[in-house]
């Protein structure tokens, strides 16, 4: 499974494929990773066995351009759409790396090891790429100076990360919240068959491991970071730049199948 996982991730970061079948490759590594973390975990119930382990997995996150805060608020929200908590460590305005320290189930966070490298480099292309046609299309419409191109494209690059991060999760929390819904809809239709359930059971049981998951995860984190301080939150905002991540987060064939505006969040916190 985690070779198929990478040769998706292979097709998705080749430079010959488009920008949506780029992500719709990616996207299908996550729902390929997704359930496969379910489907392990409902063996281990099933055999009797212990819950999975919680741990700790640190990412490092790119300050250059000073866009680093805006690369970690997208990067732990996909860790969140995933179970997981984070916090960071260095998040200042400086261009220098940060540390993503992100706190979930082992098979979570093997999925996050896997994804956030390939998700990060897409998500800066496609970034590169429409902050340029932006400031392009303003070249030709105004005489701007160098300067104010230059702030111009720096806040719509900002806005367009967070965006798109914010986009990508919440296709990850549909799709998950998707899987807790099929059980109910299983079990509902075969209650009044009378047929053998074994389906419904399982079905059932990824939404009892989901649950049980998201609390031991908030209980850990709470007893490796018991007092953290919340994040400022960025003052650069850009409403073309921002749009214009979502509608990129939110434009691939993503194979899910799901509707637009079932998502949550979570705070993100500096931690030591």
């Amino acid at each position: 499974m985690i070779e198929r996982v990478r040769g998706l991730l292979r097709m998705a970061e080749d430079p010959a494929v488009t920008d949506a079948e780029s992500q719709a490759f990616t996207a299908k590594a996550a729902e390929l990773m997704t359930r496969h973390a379910i489907a392990e975990a409902e063996a281990r119930a099933e055999r009797g066995e212990e819950l999975e382990q919680v741990t700790r997995f640190d990412f490092t996150v790119s300050g250059v351009g000073g866009h680093g805060k805006a690369r970690v608020k997208a990067l732990a929200g996909i860790a969140a759409a995933y179970g997981c908590q984070s916090a960071v460590r260095g998040n200042t305005s400086a261009n220098t790396d940060r540390t993503l320290i992100i706190v979930g189930t082992a098979t979570a966070l093997d999925a996050l090891r896997v994804l956030l490298p390939s998700i990060t480099m897409q998500m800066e292309a496609s970034a590169r790429f429409t902050a340029r046609n932006h400031i392009a299309d303003l070249r030709e419409m105004r005489n701007y100076d160098r300067s104010t191109l230059a702030k111009e494209r720096s806040r719509f690059y900002r806005s367009f990360i967070r965006a798109y991060g914010y986009a990508v999760a919440e296709r990850i929390r549909e799709f998950r919240a998707r899987l807790q819904e099929e059980p109910r809809e299983d079990s509902a239709s075969e209650s009044g068959t009378g047929s053998d359930s074994g389906e419904g059971a399982s079905a059932i049981g990824a939404e009892v491991v989901l649950r049980t998951d998201v609390d031991r995860v908030q209980e850990d984190f709470q007893r490796r970071f018991p007092q953290l301080r919340p994040t400022r939150p960025e003052r650069t905002h850009h409403r073309a730049g921002y749009r214009a991540g979502y509608l990129r987060g939110r434009s691939a064939q993503l194979g899910m199948e799901t509707s637009v505006g079932q998502g949550g969040g979570t705070a993100l916190t500096d931690g030591d």
